[in-house]
């Protein structure tokens, strides 16, 4: 019995994780659970402005680039820090995130934890990064009721995703890990700064590469 769950388990993942390296996620269970609704409009990578991905890099993961969906450094100086006291952060990397987004649902645990790591292995492996990109920037959540970068820009700027600048490109970066508690349109105190800092890193993701393999 414990051999057919577990192949199962694996037939199941294969299926989610080669189809979606294909089609767009039509839903995820955050969406599902949204009792605010769902606008959503999916868009191909093409269609997302760069600086919007050097952005998020820049805010999210800066080592996006180099690991293979686990930065170990980012997770120690997080668990320095929360050890520490003060703002509480964590180590998630944007391909953990994507990994949560759209095969499981919002929260802890250690059970769910697990699985965030498997499922990430498999993106990582089977997808590469400018897929892993291009489902993150269209699951997320951006707004209340609001998920992925085109019904975000939209929604703030009246735009398509396609002509973000840098400073609504960090605004909007600043605002994803709490998009229904942090303003996007009018930012103040510790937002607005985070948002500035964002910005200015924006160049530096450019200028070093480090989204060259969302583009290579």
């Amino acid at each position: 019995m414990l051999a057919k769950i577990i192949i199962g388990w694996i037939a199941i993942t294969a299926v989610l994780v080669v189809g979606y390296r294909f089609v767009p996620v039509p839903v995820t269970a955050t969406m599902l659970l949204d009792e605010n609704g769902i606008t959503k409009d999916w868009e191909p990578l093409d269609n997302i402005d760069r600086n919007l991905v050097a952005a998020v890099i820049a805010a999210e993961d800066s080592r996006f680039c180099e690991h293979s969906g686990f930065d170990t450094e980012a997770i120690e100086q997080a668990m320095k820090e929360n050890m520490e006291g003060g703002r509480i952060r964590g180590g998630s990397t944007i391909s953990q995130q994507t990994a949560k987004n759209v095969f499981l649902w919002q929260g802890g645990g250690f059970f769910r934890k697990g699985l965030e790591a498997w499922f990430t292995f498999w993106i990582e492996l089977v997808w590469g990064k400018r897929r892993i990109m291009e489902v993150y920037l269209n699951v997320a959540e951006t707004g209340i009721g609001t998920y992925g970068a085109e019904a975000g820009a939209q929604r703030y700027f009246g735009k398509s995703a396609a002509r973000l600048s840098p400073d609504e490109a960090s605004r909007m970066a600043a605002a994803l890990p709490s998009p229904k508690k942090r303003s996007v349109k009018n930012p103040r105190g510790w937002l607005a700064r985070h948002g500035n800092r964002i910005e200015r890193r924006i160049g530096i993701v450019k200028r070093d590469g480090l989204d060259a393999c969302v583009y290579d």
